[in-house]
């Protein structure tokens, strides 16, 4: 059976922090602080989600005289739809706890 793409706890985890701001463009080190996901995981999950059209991107200059350019990220509005529907489907399915009893 294949994997539904887009169906991970971390994608869920991502799309849902970028949810609660959606139209806020956030970097890379703002969202890992947000989500606590790693940059191997962070990173690739953004430039899939951004080739997949749920994601736009852009380059931002930083308020700090001579820092370099950011990327950031905000949802698109196929994005916002996505991350509501991942986000109430993440609520409908029950999680395990810890031990089994």
């Amino acid at each position: 059976m294949a994997r539904t793409p887009n169906a991970s706890r971390q994608t869920t985890l991502l799309l849902t922090t970028l949810l609660e701001s959606p139209a806020e463009w956030r970097y890379g080190y703002g969202i890992s602080q947000l989500t606590g996901l790693k940059s191997g995981t962070l990173y690739p999950l953004l430039m899939r989600l951004e080739e997949q059209g749920f994601l736009e991107s852009k380059w931002q200059e930083t308020h700090r005289p001579g820092g370099p350019p950011r990327h950031v990220y905000r949802l698109t509005q196929a994005g916002r739809a996505f991350a509501r529907e991942r986000r109430v489907l993440s609520l409908a399915i029950p999680r395990r706890l810890g031990r089994a009893t």
